[in-house]
């Protein structure tokens, strides 16, 4: 049972067979070199996977579960896919004076954010190369999943605390002034043993450092064991306050574990300085 996907970092890499979910930049600029990462049902970076893209490339992921690749020559919207899986992800192309490369700026930033999962970043004068990328969280060096010149996702680092956290990002001898985002904690709980069919279970998610109300997405993983109510993907908004909740519903259909992932939702807008 999943109650979670965040992104996990792990010694043993998952087999290429689980690989489930491709995070590609939102933006990238002709001819310029970007990241894109694809991790597994459970949030691990995946090595070994093969992402098809629409104009006819094909990279492979390595060892981290990352692959480097260059953005065609024409501006556009581009699309790729994990080979041998359904569904596709898309990408803008736009030409470089667009994205100025002469300085670095983040313009576009989550609010609020969980520690446990990724986030996007959109700017200018960011590392193609996602390692070559700084960015840091309370201080503490944050992992660069994916990149572009306009586009970065982050994993927060795991010792980071709830909270405000100041955030910078620098690329080479370039750096963003700092901004602001609230990172909070969800926990989840539901009972654990295997749903039954026509069985009712809610499950109970818990905001854990804000106050504030949230939208969270449920994804039924498993649908051949149980219904999630309201559809194969679902956004509540939380309750807000000091006990602040968000509650699923799920149906069962068979005897069996469920596989439900919880994720913040957050809009991006201007950084909070």
């Amino acid at each position: 049972m999943l109650f979670g996907v965040g992104v996990c970092l792990t010694q043993q890499a998952p087999p290429a067979s689980g690989a489930r979910i491709l995070l590609l930049p939102r933006k990238l600029v002709i001819g310029e070199r970007a990241t894109l990462a694809v991790l597994d049902v459970n949030g691990r970076l995946t090595p070994g996977v093969s992402v098809v893209f629409s104009y006819g490339e094909k990279v492979t992921t390595d060892t981290t579960g990352r692959a480097r690749f260059v953005a065609p020559l024409n501006p556009g919207t581009i699309y790729a896919g994990i080979e041998g899986r359904s569904g596709r992800v898309s990408a803008t192309i736009v030409t470089p004076a667009e994205i100025s490369s002469a300085t670095q700026e983040v313009i576009a930033a989550p609010r609020i954010a969980t520690l446990s999962d990724r986030f996007e970043l959109q700017g200018h004068g960011f590392c193609g190369d996602a390692d070559a990328n700084r960015v840091t969280i309370a201080g503490m060096p944050a992992l660069v999943l994916a990149s572009s010149p306009g586009s970065l996702v982050v994993l927060p680092p795991a010792d980071a605390e709830p909270g405000l956290a100041r955030v910078q990002v620098g690329c080479a001898q370039k750096m963003s002034e700092p901004f602001t985002i609230a990172f909070v904690n969800l926990e989840l709980g539901a009972s654990s043993e295997p749903m039954t069919p026509e069985e009712h279970r809610v499950l109970v998610v818990r905001v854990k450092g804000s106050t504030a109300r949230v939208s969270l997405e449920a994804r039924n993983l498993a649908a051949d064991v149980a219904d999630l109510v309201g559809g194969a993907i679902v956004r509540v908004t939380s309750s807000g306050g000091a006990d602040n909740v968000a509650k699923f519903e799920l149906v069962g259909r068979t005897r069996g574990s469920f596989t439900i992932s919880i994720r913040l939702v957050a809009p991006l807008s201007a950084p909070r300085r």
